[in-house]
């Protein structure tokens, strides 16, 4: 099993924080982390 950089963690880690409504996808190819995709919704109130 491989690990991931702390750069690669700290990536998704800040995505993660600044998400408040929707997707986050880590895509590997060969085992390593190659693309972060993060899909937001946003919620509106009526």
């Amino acid at each position: 099993m491989k690990t991931l950089s702390q750069e690669v963690m700290k990536k998704i880690a800040d995505q993660l924080a600044s998400l408040k409504f929707g997707e986050l996808t880590v895509v590997v190819h060969d085992g390593k982390v190659v693309q972060i995709e993060v899909k937001e919704k946003i919620r509106l109130t009526q």
